[in-house]
């Protein structure tokens, strides 16, 4: 039994491999922000293209 204790210790304690995970989170969370600004500007950005669009064919004519 003290062997599996100081297993569990052992393994509580051993902090490798934590760095990468946390920036495995950290790079999650960056792209769930860039998705989320993406979705939210999209239509605007689309717009703003379309209305510059719009008045350079405007000014061909």
């Amino acid at each position: 039994m003290s062997n599996v204790i100081s297993a569990f210790k052992a393994f509580a304690a051993d902090e490798g491999g934590v760095t990468a995970i946390e920036y495995g989170l950290i790079a999650a969370l960056v792209g769930v922000a860039v998705a989320a600004t993406a979705k939210t500007l999209g239509g605007d950005l689309s717009a703003v293209f379309g209305n510059v669009s719009g008045k350079l064919k405007d000014a061909i004519k």
